[in-house]
């Protein structure tokens, strides 16, 4: 009794530090107001943030209490703008989950009393905290999980990117007109992103391997971010710049078929262990009746 006493004081002075820290945020020291006065200003981001959501207007005031507490990660809100989702909605459905994984095991051992089957109190603390927590949770492993497979599709449409401004380059184009043209011929969300980087650079005025390298860097694609810095060094030869292209392209392309061939092999040892398991079973019923006959007699 005493340890569930303690768990729900330390959950009580958790919940009253995060509305304190909420309600009072601690102001900025001297260095950071500073910083913040000399700090130049930032390049508007290429990908665009989603905030539309079921949860978002219902755990809007819990996802402002998240975001005092320093939430989402840097891991995840770099996860949150690979896929354009805001980090209010991604907060406000982490909230949302943990209030109905919290209330669903009450309700259901509610339920069970109702009809009949009485359960030990302790049965729904556990499961409210247990599903509160993965309700939490959750949600930062699915984000994890999608912006790892976007990024993935991002490569293989950069491969054929590259390909194409090859290409254009071949054909005695410029540049900025092949990179511009290549955009224009893929379609997907990938091309998109890249239209709107190559849009943002005829906006600011500068150069497209500029915000190139800022879309590697938003989208976490050290393979962009390592070609926008071959064309700055290329500069605007177009020669040097189709072998540099032309290699990156080859090198994505072995990347790709090192992770496939992995990922099958990957998935082949994983297909073995249904077998192990079907073998194991079916030694274990082999050997039962002579294990308990021996038994009965010893």
């Amino acid at each position: 009794m005493t340890v569930y006493l303690m768990l729900f004081g330390a959950a009580f002075g958790l919940g009253i530090a995060l509305i304190a820290r909420w309600a009072f945020p601690p102001a900025p020291t001297l260095a950071e107001a500073l910083d913040s006065l000399s700090r130049p200003p930032a390049a508007p981001a290429i990908l665009g943030a989603d905030a539309t959501s079921w949860a978002t207007k219902v755990g809007a005031p819990m996802a402002g209490w998240l975001a005092a507490a320093n939430l989402p990660g840097a891991k995840v809100a770099k996860d949150l703008t690979v896929l354009e989702r805001a980090p209010q909605r991604h907060l406000a459905e982490k909230a949302v989950l943990a209030v109905l994984g919290f209330v669903f095991a009450p309700v259901m051992w509610t339920v069970l009393a109702a009809l009949g089957m009485q359960l030990p109190w302790v049965v729904p603390v556990w499961g409210a905290l247990g599903l509160a927590a993965a309700g939490f949770y959750l949600p930062d492993l699915a984000v994890k999980a999608e912006a790892n497979t976007r990024r993935e599709e991002f490569r293989h449409a950069l491969t054929a990117y590259l390909d194409l401004v090859v290409i254009s380059l071949s054909g005695g184009s410029g540049v900025e007109a092949a990179l511009a043209e290549a955009a224009r011929t893929g379609q997907g969300w990938s091309f998109s992103a890249i239209r709107r980087a190559l849009a943002a650079a005829r906006l600011s005025r500068t150069a497209p391997w500029t915000t190139l390298r800022q879309l590697g860097d938003e989208l976490d694609v050290p393979a962009l971010q390592e070609i926008a810095a071959t064309m700055a060094l290329a500069g605007s030869e177009g020669a040097k710049v189709r072998a540099s292209l032309a290699s990156k392209a080859q090198g994505l392309r072995d990347q790709a078929l090192a992770d496939a061939d992995a990922a099958s092999q990957q998935a082949t040892e994983r297909m073995s262990l249904p077998v192990i398991c079907m073998f194991a079973g079916f030694m274990l019923f082999i050997a039962y009746p002579a294990m308990s006959h021996a038994m009965s007699v010893l």
